[in-house]
């Protein structure tokens, strides 16, 4: 059997704001939107692959006090591509969890951006070259852990 990730399913608050946030952040396109009733949905797309779903159906932001998710992470070719989305990010005045491009741990290559969605889901960008010169902001354990 072989196995990869498919797509990934998020529940959102509020479609409206987290849809523009998604689109625009990762680039995205959306192949397509729906509503039945309260029931709101949108299915995003990079070059014609399903990658992540959104679900209007949360009354509350992200809990990370509970077993679920952790954090989602998109690998980009290169630093070069994880800053340009570290740019946009800042545009829209989102609080990174650590200033910057940060390595995954102390002397690593890889590393990279570590931030919230509008509801609060811990998400990461990063490359697997091009942190070696940054500092670890954890000296002890991954980056990616405990943000």
């Amino acid at each position: 059997m072989s196995l990869r990730t498919g797509h990934v399913g998020l529940n959102v608050t509020d479609l409206d704001r987290s849809l523009p946030f998604y689109t625009e952040v990762f680039q995205l396109d959306v192949a397509q939107k729906g509503q039945d009733g309260d029931r709101r949905w949108a299915f995003l797309t990079r070059d014609g692959a399903l990658l992540i779903t959104l679900w209007q159906q949360s009354a509350r932001g992200f809990a990370t006090d509970r077993s679920g998710l952790h954090h989602l992470s998109f690998q980009a070719e290169s630093m070069e591509e994880v800053r340009e989305r570290e740019a946009v990010l800042r545009g829209l005045g989102v609080e990174f969890a650590y200033d910057g491009v940060v390595p995954h741990g102390e002397g690593a290559a890889s590393g990279g951006i570590f931030f919230r969605d509008p509801d609060g889901i811990r998400l990461e960008i990063f490359a697997a070259t091009g942190a070696e010169a940054a500092p670890a902001p954890v000296a002890a354990a991954p980056t990616c852990g405990f943000f």
